[in-house]
């Protein structure tokens, strides 16, 4: 008997898009755009999680979600948040492709007005389903990585170990091999994601450089760039600052396990649109490469992890979590993953929780103490919404005014007890030197502002 799935938790990585260049020191991003390519691969996708989790023949429909398929969405079941960081809007277009491919145009999807007059939505039906989103300055839980200080001495401390440097040795000869084909980039190790994206790239959309460039060599830069962005996006242990993409991603996740197994909350599906980078932290984190260590390495596009929340048989109705992964379109399903060393598919939501949370990175005052940021700000700030942190700013104004008027108040102060004082020495001098003195003062005040 399959379990009642009570809502699902879709962690997705963004489809294909132009060239994408990150600092190998900062992995400060570079901007890129998405492409017809891409928007069909994360619209396969969610093609995909809507046969999967939403069809009313399938095992696994979620629960309180309408059996029939051409039902609008109720926007109360579903949260979307999509990474609007340095790369631009690429990851926001592949949310919304992958959104058209779950809840797609329905005839159903019209109001009825006052007048007797019936309006369906444009695009015969389209679904609008709201996405969440973060300036790119601000985002600290889909871009938790950059400006953080202590990952970039992480990413330093990777390049200084020894199997860093031995792995360099062993790749010279494909430095060498590769060198006339990146035109003019660094052929380093540290330099090896933006060798590996250059060539994927230039073999995607180029189609003379497709047809000179030698067999085998993007399969070892793809594996050199695996090696890479795994040892960058990790730590050994799973509260280190390495795991820092995969611990602030992993607040949100919790708190919406929560709020679908423990508070009665509407809420069926959380869906956050990502790059790579917390895939790969996660991994570590959940123990994944133990069993399955073919996922080291980041995943490729229009990939989705699952976290899927299962009613438990009676009577004791325990929810449990089984988490799987789907990589990008070449994987035609699902592959359930084992996690936290556990044999079974599932584990219990409770421990879970309890395993993971002190991991979890919740509010922007723990993430600068993470990443050892010497910040001075009088208001906290958190990782929420958009709407909270222009509140604090607005709350950052008003200081700000408050002290510029003090500051006013105080100099004005100072200028009057001056005045004062001056005053009182220039009537003792008239007193002491009769009409002279009157005369000289006399002269200064027309002359001095």
């Amino acid at each position: 008997m399959q379990p009642k799935v009570l809502g699902v938790l879709i962690l997705a990585r963004n489809g294909d898009r132009t060239g994408f260049y990150q600092d190998p020191y900062t992995y400060e991003p570079s901007f890129t755009e998405s492409t017809p390519l891409g928007a069909v691969q994360s619209f396969q996708l969610g093609s995909y999680l809507k046969s999967t989790y939403l069809e009313s023949s399938s095992p696994l429909h979620i629960l309180d979600m309408p059996l029939d398929p051409s039902h609008p969405i109720p926007p109360s079941r579903v949260h979307v948040h999509a990474k609007a960081g340095g790369e631009g809007a690429t990851i926001f277009d592949s949310s919304i492709a992958l959104l058209q491919g779950m809840f797609p145009p329905t005839p159903r999807n019209k109001i009825t007005l006052a007048n007797g007059s019936t309006i369906t939505s444009p695009l015969g039906g389209y679904q609008y389903v709201p996405v969440e989103m973060i300036p790119d300055s601000s985002d600290t839980v889909l871009e938790s990585w950059v400006d953080c200080a202590a990952f970039k001495k992480h990413i330093t401390k990777v390049y200084n170990s020894e199997e860093f440097k031995e792995k360099a040795k062993e790749a010279k000869h494909f430095f060498g091999s590769v060198h006339d084909y990146v035109f003019g980039r660094p052929t380093t190790l540290e330099n090896i994601w933006n060798i590996y994206d250059y060539l994927n790239t230039e073999l995607s959309y180029n189609q003379t450089f497709a047809f000179r460039l030698p067999p085998t060599l993007i399969e070892q830069a793809r594996g050199l760039a695996n090696y890479h962005e795994d040892a960058v996006f990790s730590d050994k242990e799973a509260g280190g600052i390495g795991n820092v993409a995969g611990r602030t991603i992993l607040h949100p996740i919790l708190r919406s396990l929560e709020r679908i197994a423990f508070d009665d909350d509407p809420l069926r599906i959380l869906l956050i649109e990502t790059s790579y980078q917390p895939f790969i932290s996660l991994f570590h984190m959940l123990d994944v490469l133990a069993s399955q260590p073919d996922l080291a390495g980041f995943p490729d596009f229009a990939s989705a992890l699952s976290f899927e929340i299962l009613r438990g048989p009676a009577p004791e109705l325990r929810d449990f979590v089984r988490i799987k992964f789907k990589n990008g379109t070449d994987d035609s399903e699902f592959q359930t993953l084992r996690v936290l060393g556990h044999e079974d598919e599932t584990i219990p939501v409770t421990e879970f929780i309890y395993r993971l949370e002190h991991y979890a990175i919740p509010d922007t005052k723990q993430w600068n103490s993470a990443c050892s940021n010497n910040r001075w700000f009088p208001f906290e700030s958190t990782l929420s919404t958009a709407t909270e942190q222009t509140s604090m700013m607005a709350v950052a104004l008003g200081a700000l005014s408050l002290f510029a008027f003090a500051m006013f108040a105080l100099m004005t102060l100072i200028k009057h007890t001056i005045d004062a004082k001056r005053a009182r020495r220039d009537e003792a001098i008239v007193q002491q030197h009769g009409s002279y003195a009157t005369f000289v003062v006399s002269e200064k005040a027309g002359l001095l502002p």
